[in-house]
């Protein structure tokens, strides 16, 4: 897995996007981080007193990953360029037939 910096993180995903558009799917996870590589000790006191915590974000399309570390005073500035390469990339997606629902049984 490779660590990418959030702005080389961004292009990266969109060539992703524009990878998977044709055949493939993209698989996107987000989940607090706080820094540490190690494991926690088993004696149950913390590693670190105030960590600040961070976001960990992956992406996987096939066999190629990247991640990116984000702070929390970026947090903001990332999410709008995210929301806005998602809204750029994810247009051609095509509407699923809903299941018709069987009607109600008079009675």
């Amino acid at each position: 897995m490779v660590l990418l910096g959030n702005d080389e993180f961004l292009v990266e995903l969109s060539k992703l996007f524009q990878k998977a558009r044709n055949s493939g799917s993209i698989t996107m996870t987000m989940k607090r981080y706080d820094g540490r590589t190690k494991p926690q000790p088993r004696d149950g006191t913390p590693a670190v007193k105030n960590p600040e915590y961070k976001c960990l974000i992956r992406a996987q399309s096939g066999s190629k990953k990247i991640s990116t570390v984000i702070e929390q005073k970026e947090v903001e500035k990332f999410s709008t360029a995210y929301s806005n390469l998602l809204k750029t990339s994810v247009n051609g997606l095509k509407r699923l037939k809903k299941p018709k629902k069987k009607g109600m049984a008079t009675q």
